[in-house]
């Protein structure tokens, strides 16, 4: 990633944002399933209602698709693509809602995760002849959310679903991209410094809004994880990014910030 890309960088859609301050709000991996209202989820609209973010952003896979996964379904979740499309609709409209009152000119941005494209991709595997059909793709039955693949609060940083993987993601991320980078996927939640003689810069890991045990993942075999759940607030002030913020999962309708904890039951 190049900061100073031409416009016509890449094909696929980004979005610019021109941010010189304010807050930006980055959650990812919330893999939305009926009947799961996390933590991590309620301590989001409680920071989206205190902090009145430019943006929100979901960072890919809200979307989970366990039943057309490449995984053994047998110990999955019993819930349908309905059941997930309703759950992803149901918990984004709620963030749209908050949002809105929150900031009237709020930007709903979703970038597009592996999980999300899923839902299109299984449809066009296996019905090509449908493809413009309207309800073919996630993006007509979830309006309200502008899709791109990256989005771009300043110049200087960038936030996509994945990049990197492994332990050192974060770390890798931000090097190789020469940028400040906020990622998903990897559900580590973690901010990794790194300085060179261009200043410092940002790896940034947004964790999962999910439960880290929850029925989504029992693919891991019940395997210890390094996964936190939880969300980036991300803030600007003369168009630089300041050092990232995370919000933690404490406990049960408790999240920990700021060297505070915070109850959002």
């Amino acid at each position: 990633y190049d900061a100073k890309r031409p416009k016509s960088f890449s094909p696929l859609k980004q979005i610019n944002l021109g941010i010189l301050d304010g807050t930006v709000i980055v959650f990812s991996d919330a893999h939305f399933i009926p009947a799961q209202r996390t933590t991590a989820f309620k301590g989001l609209l409680w920071a989206i209602e205190k902090f009145k973010p430019k943006a929100v952003i979901c960072n890919g896979d809200a979307f989970d698709g366990a039943s057309i996964s490449r995984h053994d379904v047998t110990e999955q979740p019993a819930t349908t693509v309905i059941q997930e499309l309703k759950a992803c609709q149901g918990a984004l409209g709620e963030i749209e809602e908050i949002a809105k009152a929150a900031r009237h000119n709020v930007k709903l941005l979703f970038t597009w995760g592996n999980h999300d494209i899923r839902f299109g991709n299984r449809l066009a595997q296996h019905a090509p002849q449908f493809k413009e059909v309207l309800g073919f793709k996630l993006t007509d039955h979830i309006l309200d959310w502008d899709f791109c693949w990256a989005v771009w609060p300043t110049d200087n940083v960038i936030v996509k679903h994945r990049y990197k993987g492994g332990i050192h993601a974060t770390h890798n991320n931000t090097v190789n991209a020469g940028v400040s980078i906020v990622t998903g996927h990897l559900h580590s939640l973690k901010v990794t410094p790194f300085s060179d003689y261009n200043g410092c810069r940002y790896g940034v890991d947004t964790g999962t809004l999910a439960e880290t045990d929850g029925p989504q993942f029992t693919y891991a075999e019940i395997n210890p994880n390094n996964h936190r759940s939880g969300f980036a607030v991300l803030n600007f002030f003369n168009g630089q990014l300041l050092w990232p913020e995370l919000v933690h999962k404490f406990d049960e309708d408790m999240i920990q910030f700021r060297g505070e904890v915070i109850d959002v039951c």
